[in-house]
């Protein structure tokens, strides 16, 4: 009987890697005795799932003959190490014998080859602390850029090893009738988060759970405004959560334009603090709607999507939020992790947020600026945005469920549409791109002073009153065709 191997201690950590050689050594047999077995842990097992280098080198051949459609076997697999030039280092035709003379059934290779799953993990977590704690030992590196490197890699462990199953149809099925019933109850033909403009959520049916929306244009035109007056008709006139993260404006510069639009009062009286008596009427009227509304705000500039993903987790776990916003996109930057340029990075940022509007199945608007194009391209039709304007990144347009642009004719210009309707103190939302609906524009009133967008049919601020019905209530009117439920009609929202 031979004398058990004791695996040496890793010198570099001081104790004994965690590893199973017995259970490599019987998956690797397994594999070689049922020609289904790899497919039935392609999805579990790497190369690094195997501690042994030579285990490694023979699951890479088993993986490359099956990907060529090729029969796996003693024979094959010897044949395979050969033409690699790897027979030897593994121990030759002998040893590969040996492995498959150890088992007589892959029966249990799934449940074997989640140990060897296991395992591996394990050895990236402490190669990961390790090398967190090497680097926090030396005082020339930046801690403010190690937590955000800390954050990336132990994110990107958590996506390498996330493992989903596939879902048999029935339940699915169930739960979409389960949907379109509870949606059938509610009159208006709202299914997601609404945004409070009419026509907007005639066109999208509001937010849809797990969509990426962009919300793009150039400097001047109104994209913060837009956003903090979806932000305010979300959690103001319908209580539902909202998260905003501003990469640009402090908290204090976020609610003086909350308070701007939602008291009808200009923004250069909010930051004097000139307000005639008129004005500190409506501030009085206002501030308590806005003071309890469910609005969450993050003001930290230069915030990794890392950093951003671990806090809206923690945010939607504890607070219910059902709506994120960002302004803006490419503030953020992905730390962790190196790339060969912006376009690059970029890409990654986009592709992170569309994973994490999925993974909390909740709507995240975010932000984002147009290049340069848009403003050199001549006649009133060029000015329209396009989705090849999207700044750095192509990628932005796939990932997007829903692209929308911030146009102003009147900035450049252009006081009449195509079809001779008044474009002076008005903004469009250009719907470019709906993943699962209609494309179409959208008119809005834009009142700069306020940072405000409404609907067409609202009243508007005068300047000695209201004209057209109360503007401080901030509701939507009954009579309007397309008629909304209360708030608490919204249980579709709920998690």
């Amino acid at each position: 009987m031979g004398k058990k191997v004791i695996a040496p201690i890793d010198p570099q950590y001081g104790h004994l890697q965690p590893q199973a050689p017995d259970v490599e050594k019987l998956v690797l047999g397994e594999l070689m005795i049922d020609k289904d077995a790899f497919s039935m842990v392609s999805d579990i097992l790497k190369e690094e799932s195997f501690y042994e280098p030579r285990h490694q080198k023979i699951f890479a051949a088993i993986r490359n003959l099956c990907l060529k459609d090729n029969p796996v076997d003693i024979i094959t697999v010897t044949e395979q190490l050969n033409s690699e030039g790897t027979l030897d280092e593994v121990g030759g035709p002998t040893y590969v014998l040996e492995l498959s003379s150890r088992v007589v059934s892959s029966a249990h290779v799934t449940y074997h080859a989640n140990i060897l799953a296991h395992k591996s993990l394990a050895r990236q977590l402490i190669q990961y602390a390790s090398n967190i704690e090497r680097k926090a030992f030396d005082a020339t590196v930046d801690v403010n850029e190690l937590m955000q490197e800390a954050e990336g890699s132990l994110f990107e462990i958590s996506q390498k090893n996330l493992k989903k199953d596939y879902t048999v149809i029935g339940p699915v099925v169930k739960q979409a009738y389960e949907l379109l019933q509870k949606a059938s109850q509610n009159t208006s033909g709202m299914t997601g988060v609404p945004s409070g403009f009419k026509q907007l959520d005639e066109l999208t049916s509001g937010w849809q759970k797990s969509d990426l929306i962009i919300i793009a244009g150039r400097p001047a035109m109104g994209k913060t405004s837009f956003a903090l007056s979806i932000a305010k008709n979300v959690a103001v006139d319908y209580n539902i959560p909202v998260a905003f993260f501003s990469l640009e404006m402090n908290s204090v510069q976020l609610v003086n334009r909350l308070l701007s639009n939602t008291c009808y009062i200009e923004g250069k009286k909010i930051q004097n603090g000139q307000l005639t008596r008129d004005d500190w009427e409506r501030f009085d009227k206002n501030l308590m709607k806005l003071q309890e509304a469910p609005i969450y705000l993050d003001d930290t500039a230069g915030m990794s999507i890392f950093e951003l993903s671990t806090k809206a987790r923690r945010m939607v776990r504890e607070n219910n939020i059902q709506l994120l916003m960002i302004d803006y996109l490419q503030l953020m930057n992905a730390s962790g992790s190196r790339f060969s340029n912006r376009q690059e990075e970029v890409s990654t940022i986009s592709r992170s947020l569309k994973i994490l509007a999925k993974d909390l199945d909740i709507p995240i608007i975010a932000l984002s600026q147009l290049n340069r194009s848009v403003d050199t391209r001549q006649g009133p039709e060029g000015k329209r945005p396009q989705l090849s304007d999207l700044r750095e990144s192509g990628a932005i347009e796939q990932d997007a469920d829903m692209v929308l642009f911030v146009h102003r004719p009147e900035y450049y210009g252009i006081k009449e549409d195509d079809k001779g309707n008044p474009m002076i103190g008005m903004g469009q939302i250009l719907v470019a791109k709906h993943r699962k609906g209609a494309i179409g524009d959208i008119t809005l009133k834009f009142s700069s002073n306020f940072t405000r967008f409404e609907n067409p049919d609202e009243g508007a601020f005068t300047g000695g009153g209201f004209s057209g019905g109360s503007v401080i209530e901030s509701r939507i009117n009954d009579d309007a065709p397309f008629d909304y439920p209360p708030a608490d009609a919204y249980d579709v929202f709920d998690n």
